[in-house]
C-alpha cells in the first residue's frame, strides 16, 4: 500500500471583530446630568457647595446623580454617548457597564443621590429583603456619607435597646416616636450603614451623599 503524504492544512486565524463605536473603551468614564427634586425641606446648598445649576426660586432637596428608575433615568453628559440614558446603556451595554456586578431586576443596581436637608426629615424604614415582597415594597439597604453638617447636626438611626412594640405604638400616637430612636451627632466625613429594616431619619442642617440599592420605596413611620 502506498501512503501519500498529506499536505498539512494551514489554519487561518479568524479575523478579529472590529471594535464598534459603541464599545468605546469599555465605556469611558461617564458623567451624567443630575436630576433635581424639589422638596419642601430642601435648600440651595447644592448650588453653593457644588456649583450645580439649580432651577431658580425653589428648594431643592435631592440631586439624583446616578439613577435607573422608571421616568428618572440619568442622561449621559459627555463623550460620544451624550444624550443616551442609563436605561439604554443597561439594555445595550449592561455587561460592559457592570462587569461582575449584578443588575437589580434588570436595572442598574445603585441609586446615588446628594441630599440637602434644611429641616429634620420624617422617620422611615425600608422593608428587609425577606419581607419586602409580602409588604408590597422593595428592599433598600443604603449608606450615608456626611459632606456638610451644621453645628449640632444629628442623625436618627435604630431603635434604642429595650424599646417595646407597645411603647413604640404609644409614641406614634403622641408624636414622640423620635425618643425611641438613637440620636447620633455627626460631622463632615462621617458615614453610616443602614441595612433594610432599620428605622432612620436625617436631622436638619445636613448635606449627605446617599448610596443605596435601586429602590425609591419607603415606609413612612411619622413626619
Amino acid at each position: 500500500m502506498l501512503l501519500k503524504n498529506k499536505r498539512p492544512q494551514l489554519k487561518r486565524p479568524k479575523p478579529k471583530a472590529t471594535p464598534g463605536p459603541h464599545s468605546l473603551a469599555m465605556l469611558y468614564p461617564l458623567t451624567f446630568h443630575p436630576i433635581f427634586k424639589e422638596r419642601v425641606w430642601g435648600g440651595r446648598n447644592l448650588e453653593r457647595l457644588y456649583g450645580k445649576a439649580l432651577p431658580p426660586g425653589v428648594p431643592i432637596g435631592e440631586s439624583w446623580e446616578i439613577s435607573d428608575r422608571p421616568g428618572d433615568a440619568s442622561v449621559v453628559a459627555n463623550g460620544p454617548l451624550a444624550g443616551k440614558d442609563l436605561r439604554w446603556l443597561m439594555l445595550n451595554h449592561g455587561q460592559e457597564l457592570l462587569g461582575s456586578a449584578r443588575a437589580e431586576a434588570g436595572r442598574f443596581p445603585l441609586l446615588i443621590k446628594i441630599l440637602d436637608a434644611q429641616e429634620t426629615l420624617s422617620v422611615q424604614v425600608h422593608p428587609p429583603a425577606d419581607r419586602a415582597a409580602s409588604l408590597g415594597g422593595e428592599p433598600k439597604t443604603e449608606m450615608w456619607y456626611v459632606a456638610h453638617a451644621a453645628p449640632q447636626a444629628e442623625l436618627y438611626v435604630g431603635l434604642k435597646q429595650g424599646a417595646t412594640r407597645a411603647e413604640f405604638e404609644q409614641r406614634l400616637q403622641d408624636g414622640t416616636v423620635a425618643d425611641c430612636i438613637h440620636r447620633i451627632s455627626v460631622g463632615p466625613r462621617d458615614a453610616i450603614f443602614l441595612p433594610s429594616g432599620r428605622v432612620h431619619a436625617l436631622g436638619a442642617g445636613l448635606v449627605i451623599f446617599e448610596i443605596q440599592q435601586n429602590s425609591s420605596k419607603s415606609r413612612l413611620i411619622v413626619r
